[in-house]
């Protein structure tokens, strides 16, 4: 529609059967919204941001190019390819073939230099702080880390979360109910970190636990609760019978 509002087109008729999708439905709206004054300086205008729009997106096609024939032609010091370890990180649900090449930037291919993935999430700022001081909780924040990975996670959890039946979305949700969102959205990146530093290490591919993973760890049977006692306590006075007063001394009257 806005190519047709630049090229001259001004009939509502004629743009509003431009509709596609959804917004097939929505035409005798669009007909009613397409009737204005629509001057030449407005087409010069939106004419100039389709043209930005349209330079931005050959240049990202442009740089996709370049990083991929960099991925296909090296690999790391032990000897992998980039581009095995793009397509393993590639299998984790929120993860995309983007996401994969930005998190590979960080944190590169050869875990040897991260002991366990505990340091990893350490390093890289994601992993929650344990400040307790006198059996008192303080503020359990993360640390900065790398910004870079860490916003790039993050985008990953929140993509995560919006996938059906899959383990990372089913944690989300889960702490969400009960910690926020946000909240929920760091620890999931966490998890995926972990998860990257597992397939890197290991050289396999990430195997989803289902959506039912949290379900299925619940036992159904109903827990024993603790014994009930019957008889009072040793040392400690009964209750007294009905109709008869007890002195602060334990002696009945």
């Amino acid at each position: 529609m806005l190519a047709a509002l630049v090229a001259g087109e001004r009939d509502p008729e004629v743009l509003a059967e431009m509709a596609k999708q959804r917004l097939r439905s929505k035409i005798p709206e669009l007909r009613r919204a397409l009737v204005g004054r629509f001057r030449d300086h407005h087409a010069l205008l939106i004419g100039l941001c389709l043209e930005h729009i349209a330079h931005l997106e050959a240049a990202v096609a442009k740089l996709d190019e370049s990083v991929d024939a960099l991925f296909a032609a090296n690999q790391s010091e032990a000897g992998v390819p980039f581009a095995q370890a793009r397509d393993r990180l590639d299998t984790i649900t929120g993860i995309g073939k983007r996401a994969a090449e930005c998190i590979i930037a960080e944190i590169g291919v050869d875990m040897g230099r991260f002991p366990t993935a505990g340091h990893l999430a350490s390093w890289a700022g994601m992993a929650p702080g344990n400040n307790i001081t006198g059996g008192k909780r303080h503020s359990g924040k993360t640390t900065k880390g790398d910004v870079w990975l860490r916003d790039i996670l993050s985008q990953c959890a929140w993509a995560a979360a919006h996938t059906r039946d899959t383990y990372l979305s089913a944690q989300f949700w889960r702490l969400a109910r009960r910690i926020g969102k946000k909240k929920a959205a760091v620890a999931v990146g966490h998890s995926i970190l972990v998860i990257c530093w597992y397939l890197l290490t290991d050289d396999c591919d990430y195997e989803d636990l289902g959506g039912d993973y949290f379900a299925r760890r619940v036992d159904p049977r109903p827990r024993p609760g603790p014994p009930r006692r019957t008889t009072p306590a040793p040392g400690l006075p009964g209750r007294p019978p009905q109709g008869r007063r007890v002195n602060h001394q334990g002696f009945s009257s």
